[in-house]
């Protein structure tokens, strides 16, 4: 008896098999949407190309047109200089927005932290926020066109608008992460909101702000070489636009797609070394 006793007590402890079959519903659900993504990709693939088209030839020429974008690139319509001028152009624009999101952001983002801002306060702000965030770049930069004009007024006002719901939300969470008893502790002491900003929030947040901003002005680059066509702005992406919608010049395109992608590969590496330089100093 008592080792039988013993046996269905180690035996006990086997039921919980529950999570394997909640996980199972989970895994339906998710299999069957992806399946249905699957169908319908397929079925766009297969009807989105006109009744009329030889598929066989439009390949050869889309193949064709890559070789000449990225293995033939060359010089068109415009010089190496005007292609070279433009691309500064859109870096210049990418770190003027960058620069006004930032300086702006540090102060919207303490009354939007949860352990900071009284709560119906951050709760509004991070509504706000999210509600810029949801709407694209280009829609910002588009709506301040038809406000503005055409031109690089629109595109700065554009690219800091959503800067600042970006950054706003990453200060924020850089600022929750802070230990709350780092920040009562100069509280108790009767320390002002400005000590308590300067000497306990400032020196554990400050890696984490420069991370997020230079991560903004890589997004804030795309973004100009975006916009440059469809608000009038200039800079390298109204090249890019010109040489592949008006003069068909692919190889052009392709020397143009170079140039952007040089700057974001040394982009890369500056971010590679501020990482590596900010956790030695942390």
């Amino acid at each position: 008896m008592i080792e039988s006793d013993i046996s269905s007590q180690r035996r006990a402890p086997h039921p919980p098999a529950a999570p394997h079959a909640i996980a199972n519903p989970a895994r339906k659900t998710t299999r069957i949407l992806l399946a249905s993504l699957a169908l319908i990709t397929l079925y766009a693939l297969a009807t989105i190309a006109p009744d009329n088209v030889d598929l066989g030839v439009a390949g050869k020429s889309f193949l064709h047109n890559l070789d000449l974008m990225f293995l033939h690139p060359h010089l068109g319509q415009d010089t190496l200089a005007q292609l070279v001028d433009a691309l500064v152009r859109s870096i210049a624009l990418a770190l003027l927005t960058t620069l006004i999101g930032a300086g702006i952001v540090f102060v919207l983002a303490l009354f939007t932290a949860r352990n900071l801002a009284p709560a119906p306060l951050a709760t509004a702000m991070r509504s706000l926020m999210a509600l810029i965030r949801a709407i694209p770049t280009i829609l910002w930069v588009l709506v301040y066109a038809t406000v503005i004009g055409l031109g690089t007024e629109a595109a700065v006002v554009g690219l800091s608008f959503h800067s600042v719901a970006y950054l706003v939300k990453a200060f924020a969470e850089s600022f929750e992460a802070v230990p709350q008893e780092k920040l009562d502790a100069l509280r108790v002491s009767g320390a002002r909101f400005s000590l308590v900003i300067r000497h306990a929030l400032w020196p554990s947040v400050r890696p984490s702000l420069l991370s997020w901003t230079f991560i903004r002005f890589e997004i804030n680059f795309t973004n100009a070489v975006a916009v440059g066509a469809a608000a009038g702005t200039g800079g390298i992406g109204y090249y890019l636009f010109m040489s592949s919608a008006f003069y068909f010049d692919f190889q052009e395109v392709g020397l143009i797609v170079y140039l952007v992608l040089a700057f974001a590969i040394l982009l890369e590496m500056i971010a590679v070394a501020m990482r590596k330089h900010l956790a030695k100093t942390v």
